[in-house]
């Protein structure tokens, strides 16, 4: 990362985190292709500087190396510098970006279960109703 920050100063505060077996691991997601981190999650902050918010982003080695190449390839120097680049790694890798005809097939299959369990409940329930109504007289 040094060598892409041909500046004045760090431009990426960089964190690598190595899991402790002794505490309970929970699921780590990469920020920008949302596939799940098994082994050396790198987090990336904003440096000083930049407008606020600063932004944080946890990501897995195939999008940081991604990140790496992009930051490489910007003629910006300032500290946008990293904000810049994460947005056009991510307008790339983000899964969603690109929907294909299995994701879109996938999602229309869940929308689907989701409407027949919902009749399936309200016909349960006017069963119920209309039991209750001859139980009346």
């Amino acid at each position: 990362m040094k060598e892409a920050m041909r500046g004045k100063g760090s431009v990426i505060a960089i964190r690598h985190e190595k899991p402790l077996h002794s505490k309970k691991r929970s699921i780590t997601r990469c920020s920008v292709c949302t596939s799940r981190i098994w082994v050396n999650p790198v987090h990336l902050m904003e440096p000083e500087g930049v407008p606020e918010p600063r932004l944080s982003w946890t990501l897995c080695q195939a999008c940081y190396r991604a990140l790496l190449e992009e930051t490489r390839r910007s003629p910006v120097r300032s500290p946008l510098r990293l904000r810049i680049a994460m947005g056009l790694v991510a307008s790339e890798r983000w899964p969603q970006a690109y929907p294909t005809r299995v994701r879109t097939f996938v999602n229309d299959r869940k929308w689907i279960v989701f409407i027949a369990v919902l009749f399936f409940i309200a016909m349960i329930l006017h069963l119920v109703l209309i039991l209750i109504v001859a139980g009346m007289q």
